[in-house]
C-alpha cells in the first residue's frame, strides 16, 4: 500500500488484492415492478483504473494538487469516481448541500471561491442562472454534452486512460476537502478536512463498530458511502433521494438490502423511522448505525425487533467537524429509556479511543487557550469538547467561527492540540458514559436558570398522540418564556389538542424541571434539516412560537 497519507490509498491495494470484488451497485434501469436492477456496478480495479483516469484528465485541465472543486454530483458511480480521482490529485473537493436556502448555498460558494465547478446538468444551469462560482476556470459536466461546460467528464476520463497510478504523495496536513455544515442551527460553514481527518475516521469507524472487510454496506447518506471502498467494503447505493430519507420508500430499500443480502446499515433517524414504521424483518443486517441526531425510543425499541437477535445498533454522537466522539449501543441505550423519559437527557455512550472527551463550564464567548479550570465536575452540565485525531482545526475563511470553536492546548511535553467545541451541552455521569442534554444555543434561559430541549422534551414525547415536541424561548435571554411546541401523530384529530394539552401539562408537573413550563402550542409540521430530516428547526419555531404566544 501506498505511504501517502489519503482515503483513496486503500483503491490500489483493493485492487492488486481483490480486483474482481465490487466496490460499489447502483440502481440503474428499472423492471415492470418499478424497483431497480442495479445493473450499474463497479469493481475495485474499475474503481482504482477510471478514477486514476479521471485524475490524469484533470490534471489536463488544470485540476492539479490543491485545486478547490465544487461537486455537485448525485450518488452514482460518476460521484465516487470523481470523489477518489480528487482525492487521488491531491485536489480539494467542496462538498454544498443542494437542499439548503439558495442564498445560503450561493455564499457557501463564494466563500470557497473554487477553481473548478464539476456538476449535473441541472447544477450547470443553476450556475449560470443564479451566479454560482464564477471564480470557477474549468467547468465539467456529467452530462453528455459540454452544454453551459467546459467539457464533458467523459472526455476527462478518456484523455486519462492508460495514463497508470495517479495517488499524490499528500501529507497528513494537507488539506483533503471542504465540507459545509448543513447550517440546521446556524449559518453553514466550510469545515477543512485533513487528510489525516479523513484516514483517522476510516480506523475510529472500523474499530468502534467493528467493521470487517468483505462486509455488503447500504449507505443511505452519500459520504458515508465513501468509506465503503476505504473498508472494504460492498456498497449498495440505495434508491431513494438522499436529500429526503424520510420520504424514502421501504419497499426499495427492503428489495435491495435483501437481493444483496446486506449486513450493514446507515443511516438517519428519520430513515430509521420509515423502516420501523413498515415493520418488515431485516433478518441480514447484522450492524445499524444511525447518527444526525437522537434516535427516538420508541425506533430503536422497533427497529430492535426486526433485526437479528446479534445485530447491533449503534447511534455514535458526532459532527461534521469531529466523527466519531463516542458510540452507544442499543442494548445500553434501552437500559437508560426511563432515565431519558424523565429528563435524564440522551446516553451517547462512551468516547471512542483514543478521544478525549471533557466537559467545560458553558461560555457563549471564544476561549483561545484550554486551562484545567474550564472542566466542570461529574454529573454536571456544561459544553461537551473533544480533542482527538478526527477533531478538525479550522473553518475555511470563517475566523470568527473558528475562534469560537476552537481552544488550543498545550500538552505537557510542549506540543499542542486543537480541542473542539460541539456546541452541544451534556454531562459525564459517574460511569464515565457522556449524555447530551441539547445545543448550548438552543437552551432556554428563564429567571429561574436554564432549560435545556433533551432533558425536557423526551419527558412529554412519552404521550401516546404525540410525535415530537419542541422547547423553545421566547423574550429576552435570561428572562425568556419556556414554551413547548407539539407536533402530533399522523392520524390524531386536531380537535382532540385541548385534551391533549391538558394531559401534557399533568405530565409536566410530575418533574420539577418541566413543572416551569406553562406554555403550549401545536404546530402541524416541524422544519428539519436537510441533511438528516431529523435536527428540528428551533430557531424558526421559536419565531413562530413568539407570535403564537403573543396573540
Amino acid at each position: 500500500m501506498s505511504s501517502a497519507c489519503n482515503i483513496a490509498a486503500a483503491l490500489p491495494d483493493m485492487a492488486a488484492r481483490e480486483p474482481d470484488r465490487i466496490a460499489m451497485r447502483c440502481p440503474g434501469t428499472r423492471g415492470p415492478d418499478g424497483l431497480a436492477r442495479y445493473d450499474v456496478a463497479l469493481t475495485y480495479a474499475q474503481l482504482d483504473a477510471r478514477s486514476d483516469a479521471i485524475a490524469a484528465g484533470l490534471a489536463k485541465r488544470g485540476v492539479v494538487r490543491g485545486t478547490r472543486t465544487v461537486v455537485m454530483v448525485k450518488p452514482s458511480p460518476e460521484f465516487f469516481l470523481l470523489m477518489f480521482a480528487l482525492f487521488k490529485a491531491g485536489a480539494v473537493p467542496v462538498l454544498v448541500d443542494p437542499g439548503i436556502d439558495r442564498r445560503a448555498l450561493r455564499q457557501c460558494l463564494d466563500e470557497a471561491e473554487p477553481d473548478a465547478f464539476i456538476g449535473i446538468p441541472l447544477a450547470h444551469v443553476a450556475r449560470v442562472l443564479l451566479g454560482w462560482s464564477k471564480s470557477a476556470r474549468m467547468r465539467i459536466t456529467t452530462g453528455r454534452h459540454a452544454f453551459l461546460a467546459d467539457d464533458t467528464l467523459a472526455r476527462v476520463e478518456a484523455d486519462g486512460a492508460n495514463a497508470g497510478p495517479q495517488l499524490a504523495d499528500t501529507q497528513p496536513d494537507d488539506v483533503a476537502a471542504i465540507l459545509f455544515t448543513s447550517g440546521s442551527t446556524g449559518v453553514p460553514k466550510g469545515v477543512v478536512y485533513r487528510h489525516r481527518h479523513f484516514v483517522a475516521q476510516i480506523e475510529l469507524m472500523r474499530n468502534a463498530l467493528g467493521i470487517r472487510e468483505g462486509e455488503v454496506d447500504f449507505p443511505t447518506f452519500p459520504p458515508f458511502a465513501l468509506f465503503g471502498p476505504a473498508l472494504g467494503l460492498t456498497s449498495i447505493i440505495p434508491d431513494m433521494d438522499a436529500t429526503r430519507p424520510a420520504s424514502a420508500d421501504p419497499r426499495k430499500l427492503h428489495a435491495a438490502i435483501e437481493r444483496f443480502g446486506a449486513q450493514q446499515l446507515f443511516g438517519s433517524p428519520a430513515l430509521m423511522r420509515v423502516l420501523a414504521d413498515y415493520g418488515k424483518p431485516l433478518p441480514t443486517i447484522r450492524r445499524v448505525t444511525s447518527a444526525g441526531a437522537p434516535v427516538p425510543a420508541d425506533v430503536v425499541a422497533r427497529m430492535r425487533e426486526l433485526l437479528p437477535n446479534d445485530a447491533c445498533f449503534y447511534t455514535p454522537y458526532g459532527a461534521t467537524e469531529c466523527l466519531p466522539v463516542a458510540v452507544i449501543e442499543s442494548r445500553e441505550l434501552q437500559g437508560t429509556r426511563v432515565a431519558t423519559e424523565t429528563g435524564a437527557g440522551t446516553c451517547v455512550g462512551r468516547a471512542v479511543p483514543p478521544n478525549d472527551v471533557r466537559i467545560i463550564r458553558i461560555d457563549d464567548a471564544p476561549i483561545a487557550t484550554w486551562s484545567p479550570d474550564l472542566v466542570v465536575g461529574t454529573g454536571v452540565i456544561g459544553e461537551i469538547t473533544v480533542a482527538g485525531p478526527t477533531a478538525t482545526d479550522t473553518y475555511f475563511r470563517r475566523d470568527a467561527s473558528t475562534q469560537i470553536a476552537k481552544i488550543r492546548e498545550t500538552l505537557a511535553d510542549g506540543t499542542s492540540r486543537v480541542v473542539h467545541r460541539m456546541g452541544d451541552v451534556g454531562y459525564i455521569d459517574a460511569n464515565g458514559r457522556l449524555w447530551f442534554c441539547g445545543r448550548k444555543t438552543q437552551r432556554v434561559e428563564t429567571s429561574q436558570g436554564p432549560l435545556y430541549t433533551e432533558q425536557v422534551e423526551p419527558v412529554f414525547n412519552t404521550h401516546p398522540d404525540v410525535r415530537r415536541t419542541a422547547l423553545v424561548g421566547v423574550g429576552a435571554f435570561g428572562a425568556q418564556t419556556p414554551v413547548l411546541c407539539v407536533e402530533l401523530k399522523r392520524g390524531v384529530d386536531a380537535a382532540q389538542w385541548p385534551r391533549i394539552e391538558r394531559e401534557l401539562r399533568d405530565i409536566g408537573r410530575g418533574h420539577v424541571h418541566t413543572a416551569r413550563i406553562d406554555n403550549f402550542v401545536r404546530h402541524a409540521g416541524f422544519p428539519v434539516d436537510i441533511r438528516h430530516n431529523a435536527k428540528i428547526g428551533r430557531e424558526k419555531l421559536a419565531a413562530w412560537a413568539t407570535d403564537k404566544v403573543a396573540s
